[in-house]
């Protein structure tokens, strides 16, 4: 596990087709694109088994245990993984699933219409910049929600000592669910209705 990342604001060598693309006055073009596990397995190695994403679960794996991870991710119809670009520069990672197909869907009871994320900004480049993990996922939701006017809920079920990330997921509409103990970590449900998230975006000032 020493093989050295690629810096985290380096650009992509070619643009390649974004699932969702978005223009934020004043913070820039957000991207999302789907993660290639061969082309992406030095930016995900870098970033999933550095200590800042200890709550990823992923510090011990090996570069091939990683890519093993999400090409295995890749084959399936029903978890998906994501980098966010901004400005063309890979700044999160985000994943998708359904919580019936995941071991988190035996834990609580999964609603039609559920939809479940995974999220983890990458290394800051040039130092923190204030609303930047916020406003990179309100325009993920956004994408989420009109993608599929099925998904009535997202899911998320961060570490319980994440309190960060908690919290991060409070202010953007989240509402606390129980704790559940999942295999591999004890987790803090939380849950985002659609028509509320979509209500308080909208009645954002432009």
């Amino acid at each position: 596990m020493t093989t050295p990342a690629p810096p985290s604001g380096a650009p992509s060598p070619r643009r390649r087709e974004a699932v969702h693309e978005t223009r934020v006055e004043g913070f820039g073009t957000v991207r999302v694109v789907p993660v290639d596990p061969a082309r992406d397995i030095d930016l995900l190695y870098g970033w999933v088994t550095r200590e800042r994403a200890r709550f990823w679960g992923m510090l011990d794996h090996t570069r091939e245990e990683v890519l093993e991870t999400y090409e295995y991710l890749d084959s399936l119809s029903t978890h998906h993984a994501y980098l966010i670009h901004l400005d063309d520069r890979p700044v999160a990672l985000f994943q998708t699933y359904e919580p019936d197909a995941d071991p988190v869907g035996e834990y609580y009871e999964v609603r039609p219409g559920d939809f479940g994320i995974h999220l983890m900004v990458g290394p800051a480049d040039g130092g923190a910049r204030p609303g930047f993990t916020g406003t990179l996922l309100t325009v993920f939701l956004a994408h989420l929600l009109a993608e599929d006017p099925g998904r009535r809920r997202i899911v998320a079920e961060p570490d319980a000592r994440n309190e960060k990330a908690v919290s991060r997921l409070l202010r953007t509409g989240f509402v606390l669910g129980p704790e559940v103990e999942l295999p591999h970590k004890r987790a803090r449900l939380v849950f985002l209705d659609r028509d509320a998230f979509l209500s308080r975006t909208a009645s954002r000032p432009s």
